[in-house]
């Protein structure tokens, strides 16, 4: 088994990469110029529930490493006891003292092995570790320009039913007097109950974006942040370096190569189990009738051994866990190819959506433009008598329907521009950044 590598055929560079780029960063989350965004980051650091738990799962490999390579030290154990006897055969109180030390000679390097099993395993952990802070980083940033997006399609929304709601005054004014027809007053009503409706949508769905990110910051989901943004502007797509770089450089791809290394070393600790293992035996031990009997060197009984254990029947237990090993070995080096695929197939995706959603939101912008100059002359034309009610109310739905689509894809741009960051495991120094910590 060997290290993480590139599937056959490959590229240099990745095949969705645009001929300009930026230099990547190496500070993603500082490149957003948003102080909101790094002290939301450095909170989740801190108190993120998964974070937490990562931190501690952490520290059990860890404790599990340093027990493994334990096993190939000497061990001791002492025991000290007192009988207190009272019959008619014999009676009185004796003490006892047994100390003993023992040592099972790593002959076929079983323990080593287990010992490094424990460490990769360990080092897997750590590169989880240093996955979820990314992960974390990257889901607070998603949570908080999605609050941003959700507050301005509620200002939108508002600003639609403010306008129906002038528009609603103007047409029952006008069937007052006897200008307009019922018909054009009920549409009108129509149209503003459906933006109100839409406005109690948004309102919803702030809210909901609001606790979504609370519960990434560890606090209670109250809807209570108070706190002002706006979407970003975005350059050109960074660069993410070679498909090879990535390989040594995200953490879930480390964690996979770590993993199949221990399963490997596993693998062999369990073959070696079937030969026979070598331990050697101290004691020292001795009884009296008072405490100062059994601490008198010339009393004590000295026994030193040597024992060779060499397995017989088991009824196949150890081939069993020989084989059981080997596949799980085997598992690990073919998720470790998965993990590799899946991250080359993270970046190319993020990078072709890149451009596809700048071509998008260019086109939006634009569509927007086109839709409030439309809007601007329908409403001249119903002041003059010469646009329909409908006419009004379409020109006014498609003014607001594309700017609605204008704020969701820029979102959604930022969305994966964030995305990417987390595919290329860029670096940030928020919260102690992707190697801060532990």
């Amino acid at each position: 088994m060997g290290p993480a590598a590139l599937p056959d055929g490959a590229p240099g560079r990745f095949s969705a990469l645009p001929e300009t780029v930026a230099a990547a960063p190496h500070d993603w989350i500082a490149a957003f110029e948003d102080p909101v965004l790094a002290a939301l980051v450095d909170e989740a650091m801190e108190a993120n529930p998964s974070l937490l738990a990562a931190r501690a799962g952490l520290n059990a490999a860890r404790a599990a490493a340093r027990g493994a390579s334990g096993a190939r030290l000497p061990t001791a154990d002492g025991r000290f006891g007192v009988t207190d006897q009272d019959g008619p055969l014999q009676s009185g109180t004796s003490y006892s003292l047994q100390l003993e030390a023992s040592w099972s000679a790593d002959v076929w390097g079983r323990l080593s092995d287990q010992a490094r099993a424990s460490a990769l395993t360990a080092e897997a952990v750590h590169a989880d570790w240093r996955g979820a802070r990314l992960s974390v980083a990257a889901g607070v940033a998603q949570a908080w320009y999605a609050l941003i997006e959700a507050r301005e399609q509620r200002a939108l929304a508002q600003a639609d039913v403010d306008m129906r709601t002038r528009q609603t005054d103007i047409v029952e004014r006008r069937f007052q007097r006897g200008v307009a027809r019922s018909s054009d007053l009920r549409t009108s009503r129509s149209a503003l109950a459906s933006s109100q409706a839409v406005l109690a949508s948004r309102e919803r769905a702030v809210e909901a974006a609001a606790r979504a990110l609370e519960v990434q910051l560890g606090r209670y989901p109250a809807s209570a942040l108070a706190l002002d943004g706006e979407l970003p502007a975005l350059g050109p797509v960074i660069d993410p370096g070679s498909p090879q770089a990535l390989l040594q450089r995200r953490p879930d791809i480390i964690a996979a190569e770590a993993r199949m290394q221990a399963a490997g070393f596993s693998a062999d600790a369990a073959r070696k189990a079937l030969y026979p293992g070598l331990t050697l035996r101290a004691e020292l031990r001795d009884t009296g009738s008072s405490p100062g009997d059994v601490f008198d060197a010339q009393n004590l009984a000295r026994t030193v051994s040597a024992s060779i254990l060499a397995p017989l029947f088991r009824g196949g237990q150890l081939r069993a866990e020989r084989d059981r090993q080997a596949a799980l070995a085997e598992q690990a080096s073919a998720r470790l190819v998965e993990t590799v695929l899946s991250a080359l197939r993270e970046v190319e995706n993020t990078l072709d959506a890149d451009a596809r959603l700048a071509r998008r939101v260019e086109a939006l912008a634009a569509a927007a433009s086109e839709a409030e100059a439309a809007l601007e002359l329908v409403e001249r034309q119903y002041a003059s008598g010469v646009a329909t009610i409908f006419e009004l109310i379409d020109a006014q739905t498609r003014a607001i329907q594309a700017q609605t689509q204008l704020i969701t894809a820029r979102r959604e741009r930022v969305d994966n521009r964030i995305a990417l960051h987390l595919a290329v495991a860029g670096g940030f120094e928020a919260g102690g950044g992707l190697t801060g910590g532990m």
